[in-house]
């Protein structure tokens, strides 16, 4: 098996040594994941842009989606991360292991959660009754493309993790 190992700042291209400059700042830390994107001379900016891009969900709805498409992915790396980043935005352990779960208490949210895994699950296929029970919960057309957008987004960071295996840099996420 081939093993990742995580880039130093000094392993970098220039771009990306700012950047991770700039992370230090705002986290305290440059994330492993995040680090190993800088072997790309260019990807490291490109994929930072795009997942900070404004979008039509919020930041609570977000976190639902990218910890349900995780734990889908069967990502422990991005699991983790995004239990921290969950709490963050308010959710409740409870909260969170209902996500993983595949389900919410609250109606909406549910209805986001359920049609992320099913998109998830099944390629970007989804069930129309999951599609509708969406819909019925007042997500619009914008929100359906921001949430594709949001679950290729999350699957490209799992598809990374799984391959490479960098070691994870957050608190363990628990098997559930």
């Amino acid at each position: 098996m081939t093993t990742f190992k995580v880039p130093t700042r000094e392993e970098v291209a220039p771009a990306n040594q700012a950047i991770f400059d700039n992370l230090n700042k705002a986290l305290g830390f440059v994330p492993n994941l995040y680090a190993t994107i800088a072997y790309s001379k260019n990807g490291l900016e490109r994929f930072l842009a795009y997942q900070n891009a404004k979008t039509s969900l919020t930041n609570k709805e977000k976190e639902a989606v990218n910890l349900i498409v995780s734990q889908v992915n069967e990502c422990i790396y991005c699991q983790s991360a995004h239990l921290v980043l969950g709490k963050m935005n308010g959710f409740s352990d409870e909260q969170l292991n209902e996500i993983r779960h595949g389900k919410s208490s609250d109606s909406k949210l549910n209805a986001l959660i359920v049609l992320a895994a099913d998109i998830t699950k099944n390629r970007g296929y989804a069930n129309d009754s999951n599609i509708k029970a969406f819909f019925d919960a007042n997500y619009t057309e914008e929100n359906l493309v921001d949430l594709i957008l949001l679950v290729s987004d999350k699957t490209a960071m799992n598809y990374l993790h799984n391959l490479t295996k960098v070691p994870v840099d957050f608190p363990i996420a628990q098997a559930i």
